[in-house]
């Protein structure tokens, strides 16, 4: 039976192309600082954020905790989504390790306005915890992948700058709301302070993130991965992967925004799927089961060979990637429109 992996875009794995740079990878001592290929893949990514520097971690999670510890801090508040990454699948690592408190804006499109975060700002008294930063999803996982207007992000900078606060983009799918939104990467991170974003995900790597900021912040922040257990020796053999991925799997991220589609469009043909197609902007989709439970019609969908997870008890997640092609979705939307629940 054919198996359509639509768990998530981190399923996803080398191929021959990524394996053989990877293979001639040229490698030296990362803690030193001297090894070519994650030299490469920090100054490519720096360039592509517009930011002075960046530092190849292992993780998201890890590249949103380091800006969190440093600019965030002990006893200090981060404004952020509600059901914002950080907040729901990185184990309070905000609180556990960087000692920040975040404080959760409700939202209906996991977008944070700047209006609505002015109340939320703590008022500078000695008793009080200091509001010291924003934390932006982009694209949003929770959200169904939903991604910020560039003239947003402009407003919040605007804020922050005004409140003498940083602001933090959790871009773990940064591409994709490149993509989407026809922004350049550079210009969705210029009112930003530090930025995030994975290689591990719709880019195709096997493992590893980017952070990115001023060269002061980066000094620092190679300072706290090595407090973290994150400092890698002869990392090049996976960061030449990102290097890859960076040159080759970009401006391809549109296929898996239209497969999305392709398969929304299907979802709402079945009579036990409920959702809007016309939601679902970039790889990630999510449909509600209001008639079935979603751990039965994920366990449905495993017998037809289509792979998924739920996200509560009546919604069920989708992710295309570059594992999933254009031939794989229509073979995948023509199961799902003949599947009776």
């Amino acid at each position: 039976m054919k198996v359509y992996d639509l768990r998530s875009d981190t399923v996803t794995r080398p191929s021959p192309a990524m394996r053989k740079a990877m293979y001639e990878a040229e490698v030296g001592d990362d803690v030193y600082g001297e090894d070519p290929s994650v030299n490469k893949l920090q100054e490519m990514s720096a360039a592509l954020t517009g930011k002075e520097a960046a530092l190849f971690v292992s993780s998201g999670s890890m590249g949103n905790l380091i800006p969190l510890y440093i600019n965030c801090g002990r006893g200090n508040e981060v404004l952020c989504d509600s059901r914002a990454h950080i907040v729901q699948h990185e184990l309070a690592s905000a609180s556990a390790i960087a000692g920040a408190l975040p404080i959760q804006v409700p939202t209906d499109s996991g977008i944070l306005d700047a209006a609505q975060l002015e109340s939320r700002v703590q008022p500078d008294i000695y008793y009080c915890a200091r509001t010291k930063m924003i934390a932006v999803e982009n694209t949003h996982n929770a959200a169904g992948g939903t991604f910020y207007p560039l003239a947003t992000l402009r407003k919040l900078g605007v804020f922050a700058r005004r409140r003498k606060m940083s602001v933090h983009m959790d871009g773990a799918r940064l591409f994709n709301a490149a993509v989407a939104s026809g922004d350049s990467v550079k210009s969705l991170c210029t009112e930003v302070d530090t930025v995030t974003f994975c290689i591990s995900k719709g880019l195709g790597a096997p493992v590893g993130a980017l952070v990115c900021g001023t060269r002061d912040f980066i000094a620092e922040a190679r300072r706290v991965r090595k407090l973290l257990g994150g400092g890698m020796r002869q990392a090049g053999v996976i960061a030449a992967a990102g290097v890859y991925a960076l040159t080759n799997n970009v401006d391809r991220l549109q296929e898996d925004h239209e497969n999305a589609k392709t398969l929304a469009q299907a979802l709402a043909c079945t009579s036990w799927a409920a959702l809007i197609p016309d939601e679902v902007v970039t790889n990630i989709i999510y449909f509600r089961t209001p008639e079935r439970n979603a751990d039965d019609v994920v366990h449905a969908l495993a017998q037809k060979g289509i792979l998924c997870g739920s996200a509560g008890q009546e919604v069920v997640r989708f992710v295309t990637h570059l594992d999933i092609s254009r031939e794989n979705t229509a073979e995948a939307a023509r199961i799902l429109q003949g599947m009776k629940l």
